[in-house]
């Protein structure tokens, strides 16, 4: 087998594991386990909680002590112990830590996935900006596929999602063994604990415009994984009345949901000519507005007739949501970081939206949520309006208080 395909493979088990569970995951706490709106918040927590500290705790030692590929394989293969660990949980309390102890080990392998690719595509004399995109978008299409298994094996509200995905978890990591080494560079091995961190960036702090730009990624930060918890749980809840029990939306709702990240695969595609037209500031505006209508859409939407128009438009403006902001917004923070600290304010960028704005969006929704939830019953079209006005809330004071003036022959400079 080509190294490519072997990649691929990698890429394609990475987000599989992911998306076995994560969609289908605050269905399962809610309807099976019966767990509070604010208990389900705070076990998402746990995953802005492990972005914080741990992809940069993990990097120091894939860089100093551990090869990269030694550890991606070691982690998975104790992230499926956990993850079997969790299949039988069914304590808040003990849930909760299983939670954070696996997602500690998850999240910074989407780093290290990254890593090891690139490392084997230049061993083998490959172009990195030209070939691991197409091996990277078999992550999403790996992740769909997960979505749709669990989905259609009847698996989302049930502890076979976490069974399901520690198997592949183990298979990953055993696998990830049959790749090329990755050794230890001793350029990297000098960095930091505060580099890898991305403390040093905080110097950008001081720059009105940088601050103002990284206040804004925690705040809609906020907003990037609250469909993912909350969107099967709604959907599912539709299925209490009778009109819409056995519409295919809410008994396919996984299904229905994994068309978000069909959209991503498209929007990426999209952004060059977005960037280069209309610059950053507008892109993330557009990514701003576009979690408005994600969100307002979802509040007007229902499993049939035009109900379930509103809901398909939801799903496809996902992917400019999600896709504009982060990828605009990472690449805003390679055009204006000085370059001895580019990869420091890159994990600064990561720890404002993924730690801190994940962290506050999960706990923060349910709360919000539990507080609309009256004898069993949530007023979805009430939570829903809400999120979306705290979204336009965020573009139009972003809009004003963000300056910058797009120049297209510096966008066209940028080395990715």
């Amino acid at each position: 087998m080509g190294i490519k395909f072997r990649l691929t493979v990698m890429n394609f088990l990475q987000f599989f594991v992911w998306g076995a569970w994560l969609l289908s995951f605050g269905k399962y706490l809610g309807a099976t386990l019966h767990f509070s709106g604010e208990q389900i918040g705070a076990i998402f927590m746990t995953l802005g909680i492990a972005s914080l500290f741990m992809p940069g705790l993990l990097g120091i030692v894939a860089d100093r002590w551990i090869r990269p590929d030694k550890l991606y394989a070691l982690v998975h293969i104790l992230g499926a112990g956990l993850l079997y660990y969790a299949a039988k949980e069914t304590s808040f309390d003990g849930l909760y830590w299983v939670m954070l102890l696996y997602l500690m080990l998850y999240m910074p392998t989407i780093a290290l996935d990254n890593t090891v690719s690139y490392c084997i595509l230049e061993k083998h004399n490959y172009d990195i900006v030209k070939d691991f995109p197409p091996i990277r978008v078999w992550g999403t299409i790996g992740f769909i596929i997960a979505v749709w298994l669990i989905d259609l094996l009847g698996w989302g509200m049930s502890n076979m999602q976490l069974y399901f995905s520690a198997a592949f978890s183990l298979v990953l990591g055993l696998y990830s063994l049959t790749l090329p080494g990755c050794p230890i560079e001793k350029s990297k091995a000098k960095k930091t604990l505060t580099q890898a961190l991305g403390l040093d960036a905080f110097v950008l702090f001081k720059n009105k415009k940088m601050a103002i730009f990284f206040i804004f990624s925690m705040l809609l930060g906020a907003a990037l994984q609250i469909t993912n918890m909350w969107g099967e749980a709604f959907l599912h809840d539709f299925g209490k009345i009778a009109e819409f029990k056995n519409a295919f939306a809410v008994t396919h709702n996984g299904i229905l949901m994994s068309v978000s990240q069909m959209s991503e695969t498209l929007f990426i595609l999209t952004i060059p000519f977005f960037l280069k037209r209309f610059g950053i500031k507008k892109v993330m505006l557009m990514s701003m507005f576009a979690w408005v209508f994600r969100f307002g859409l979802f509040g007007i939407g229902t499993p049939v007739g035009m109900g379930l128009v509103w809901l398909i438009l939801s799903m496809i403006i996902y992917g400019m949501a999600f896709d504009f902001f982060n990828i605009s917004g990472s690449l805003f923070v390679e055009m204006e970081a000085e370059p001895k600290i580019r990869a420091s304010a890159q994990g600064l960028f990561m720890i404002m939206t993924n730690g801190l704005g994940a962290m506050i969006g999960a706990y923060g929704s349910g709360v919000i949520i539990q507080a609309l939830t009256h004898n069993g019953i949530r007023d979805w079209q009430t939570i829903w309006f809400i999120f979306a006005a705290y979204a336009l809330v965020i573009g139009v004071t972003f809009m004003l208080l963000f300056k910058y003036k797009h120049d297209p022959k510096a966008m066209s400079t940028v080395k990715h």
